[in-house]
């Protein structure tokens, strides 16, 4: 409590500088990482003042300079910030319906796949929104991660490859599916990946491409593995609920279409960043990518631990009154 106080007076600071129609965006991305999150940030809020006739304005505060990654939710909820999104697989008891992908490692879709299947679940079944309204939050778009393999200091060709590797791991899906891989799940912090896959506490990540490269974990590690993970649902673009409950007609009608459009904007730029990378890669990083075997990780759902992990959300989805079998359709092989 005392922390969100220490926040709510922060923004107070903050909003002493803008105007009455100018909103807040609190984020822990940096404004110069340059990836597609934090250039698709920039798109949205440019958007925002675009659509709107310059009516309305969002004032981004990067890098955790209001809220930290962990905080957001909490802040936002306070109403420290109206805008700001929220690392979704960090909240796994808060939000366990909107974390629905996390429990289905491997799953077979994309990144654009994923946003489209939370976009439809939150049109169709009121549940997932009112996890959210319950928090004073309410999501107006959705932030999918890329398609994740392996990064790895050493090649790995087969599942036969990964008995004794340590893999860094987290979650619910990745711990279980990691051991049944025949590695061991090691719990590291994104930021605390690159100095442990450097000296060696841990042989892999799961990972993508871009964020592979956003993060330089390819410096020190250089078999990119296409293990077919899927694309993992990374965060939610939220409103505080009742800055979204404040807006007139018209303003709310544009924040629902761009929320779409986001979508839409940064699959084609997660896209062009994969492919960049890529080339990276082979140009001047020589980073070696290694097919991986068709079959060999679809065959582990059915392992014991991995049908655990998707039963403990299947209860918890049952429980809220949930169609559970339409929503698997989209997250089984």
């Amino acid at each position: 409590m005392k922390a969100i106080l220490a926040l709510a007076l922060a923004a107070g600071a903050f909003c002493s500088t803008a105007s009455a129609d100018t909103y807040k965006w609190i984020t822990y991305k940096p404004q110069g990482a340059g990836d597609a999150q934090a250039i698709s940030t920039q798109w949205l809020v440019d958007q925002f003042s675009e659509r709107t006739g310059g009516e309305h304005q969002i004032e981004v505060f990067w890098g955790g300079a209001v809220a930290k990654t962990r905080e957001i939710p909490e802040a936002l909820a306070a109403g420290v910030g109206d805008f700001g999104d929220i690392v979704t697989p960090y909240f796994p008891d808060q939000m366990p319906l909107n974390n629905a992908v996390g429990f289905f490692i491997p799953q077979p879709l994309d990144t654009q796949g994923v946003g489209d299947a939370m976009a439809k679940w939150h049109a169709t079944y009121p549940q997932f929104a009112e996890e959210l309204h319950a928090q004073g939050l309410h999501a107006i778009g959705f932030r999918p991660l890329e398609n994740y393999g392996l990064l790895c200091v050493k090649p790995v060709r087969s599942m036969e490859d990964m008995k004794g590797l340590r893999v860094r791991s987290y979650g619910f899906a990745y711990p279980a599916l990691i051991e049944a891989m025949g590695a061991t799940p090691v719990s590291i912090t994104t930021t605390d990946a690159y100095e442990a896959l450097q000296r060696s506490v841990i042989d892999c990540t799961p990972i993508g491409p871009a964020l592979a490269r956003a993060w330089k974990y390819d410096e020190v590690a250089k078999y990119y593995i296409e293990v077919p993970f899927g694309a993992s649902f990374g965060h939610l673009l939220a409103m505080n609920l009742d800055s979204y409950n404040g807006l007139d007609e018209k303003t709310r009608t544009v924040v629902a279409q761009l929320g779409e459009d986001y979508l839409a904007e940064y699959s084609r730029m997660i896209d062009e960043d994969t492919t960049r990378v890529q080339e990276i890669w082979k140009a001047e990083l020589g980073v070696e990518v290694v097919k991986f075997p068709k079959g060999e990780l679809e065959a582990l759902v059915d392992d014991p631990k991995v049908q655990a992990v998707r039963a403990e959300w299947i209860e918890k989805a049952k429980a809220a009154g949930l169609p559970v079998d339409a929503i698997l359709e989209k997250l089984t092989f």
